[in-house]
């Protein structure tokens, strides 16, 4: 490992859990899927577990990304956090 590179703790490849927040608007989810299949082709979007918020104003996805490194994963963080529709991603 060359020097001053953390060892990831998440073992490649991998389906990782990732929970995108946002206000409750019609196309969000569909947004969201559409571009985790661009960003990992063998995302599954019928395997996204949906849950709104209380007062019904935002969602929360959990979606399972097969993930094949470090790299992509920071990709798919970096695309979804700056993406207008989204609020939190964790």
């Amino acid at each position: 490992m060359p020097a001053g590179e953390q060892k990831s703790l998440i073992e490649f490849p991998c389906h990782f859990p990732i929970k995108v927040m946002g206000k409750r608007v019609d196309e969000f989810t569909q947004v969201i899927c559409d571009l985790l299949v661009e960003m990992s082709p063998q995302f599954d979007a019928s395997t996204v577990e949906m849950r709104p918020s209380r007062s019904g104003n935002y969602i929360s996805l959990t979606c399972k990304v097969w993930v094949e490194n470090k790299t992509q994963l920071d990709n798919i963080y970096i695309a979804l956090s700056g993406h207008a529709l989204v609020s939190v991603v964790l």
